[in-house]
């Protein structure tokens, strides 16, 4: 097949899917739905019009660049207020919430799974724990959703996958048999420590150096036009990178530096956002098209029918309880916190973290493979279907008693 013929079909679906991007975005078929559907038929399953040689660690390296551009400008376009004012929120979500999510998810696959030994279990419990941030902007960025749930569910998905970054690298380095008992206990403390520190640390230096560049090189109007669309992006990606070339956390790094970032920049942050917030946009329109294009057929052609009910309990009761549980004592309305627990989608962070264990070429990386895959599947569907119109409702049903959450 011809590489032209595959740009052709990839810049046509592009431009195609732009002209009609506004209207969708107010239905409940938008976004990464779209992408994944429109990937598959035009994919080798189906149409075969799009048939790319692409490896897993190709998408693994698009989809973190992806979440890295994602996470930092979601971040960076944070209400800062009202987050100091739900700080409590995140915080629960991140260290009650996100170890009750591994635990369940590690309980529900060993009743599944009898043939997963415990660390395939783990991991498999911790690449589905972190929410994604670009597959949950529907929600986000829905202005008709209370702003406290909306900032604590962004902050709980900017932080949750780079939490899980250490923790899954101790199951693999365990699964390897690279550790006795003495080191694991090291690596415990170490891991978590050495990505959440450097991350942060990078994040903060990379923000505070570009918000002094950038607001000098605006008052001196060194920079304008064209050129407004690249800063953000580039220094997203700075974070990213260093931030995993020094062993930290790039996820980390990108979220926080974002919020520094957007808490400091005076000049433009506006027109820098959004123009950053069109390129994360197609980054993630690319990558989701290329997962749905090579990445599901193989499932659905042979579905596994506890790969199915491990990603339908790994949707609702693995989020939802440790969401109620995380949260005792706040004071939210049942339907706050199923909300909360529901909108708790599955993306690129699984997608990454799926391709780093299947190079580990474990015995039961196939079904590793599966489960996630349907899990990211039916998120992207049953979350895409619901965002708009739970979102009103919830909405509604909060403005009625007199926005209380």
């Amino acid at each position: 097949m011809s590489e032209y013929q595959i740009l052709a079909v990839i810049a046509a679906f592009v431009f195609a899917y732009c002209l009609v991007a506004a209207r969708l975005a107010r239905t409940q078929f938008n976004g990464p739905l779209i992408y994944v559907a429109c990937g598959l038929i035009l994919g080798p399953y189906c149409l075969n019009l799009v048939a790319m040689d692409v490896d897993g660690e190709t998408l693994k390296t698009l989809a973190e660049i992806t979440l890295a551009v994602v996470l930092f400008t979601d971040s960076a376009g944070a209400n800062l207020p009202v987050l100091r004012r739900v700080r409590r929120l995140p915080v629960r979500l991140l260290l009650i919430g996100l170890p009750l999510t591994i635990a369940f998810g590690f309980f529900s696959g060993s009743v599944l799974y009898s043939n997963l030994t415990w660390i395939e279990l783990a991991l498999l419990a911790t690449m589905l724990a972190p929410t994604d941030a670009a597959l949950g902007q529907a929600v986000i960025n829905n202005e008709a959703v209370p702003s406290s749930v909306r900032e604590g569910l962004n902050v709980e998905s900017g932080l949750n996958d780079g939490i899980c970054v250490p923790v899954l690298l101790l199951f693999l380095a365990i699964s390897a048999d690279s550790l006795d008992q003495g080191a694991v206990f090291i690596q415990m403390l170490e891991l978590p420590l050495q990505a959440i520190g450097i991350g942060s640390l990078i994040g903060i230096a990379s923000a505070l150096i570009g918000c002094i560049s950038i607001n000098a090189s605006v008052k001196r109007d060194w920079i304008d036009g064209a050129w407004t669309q690249i800063p953000v992006i580039a220094l997203a990606v700075v974070c990213f990178a260093i931030s995993q070339w020094l062993g930290g956390s790039g996820f980390i790094a990108c979220f926080v530096g974002g919020l520094v970032f957007g808490g400091l920049i005076r000049e433009q942050k506006q027109p820098l956002l959004k123009a950053a917030d069109g390129t994360g946009d197609v980054l993630s329109m690319i990558t989701w098209f290329i997962f749905g294009a090579l990445f599901i057929g193989d499932c659905l052609l042979a579905p596994e029918w506890r790969a199915i009910a491990y990603a339908l309990l790994s949707l609702t009761v693995v989020r939802i309880i440790p969401v109620f549980l995380s949260v005792i004592g706040m004071g939210l309305q049942s339907d706050s916190k199923l909300f909360m627990g529901w909108f708790g989608p599955r993306g690129l962070a699984s997608i990454v973290f799926i391709v780093m264990v299947n190079e580990a070429d474990l015995p039961g990386s196939k079904t590793l493979v599966q489960a996630v895959t349907w899990t990211v599947l039916l998120s992207v569907i049953l979350h895409g279907i619901t965002a708009n119109p739970l979102a009103n409702l919830y909405a509604k049903r909060v403005e009625a008693r007199g926005k209380t959450v």
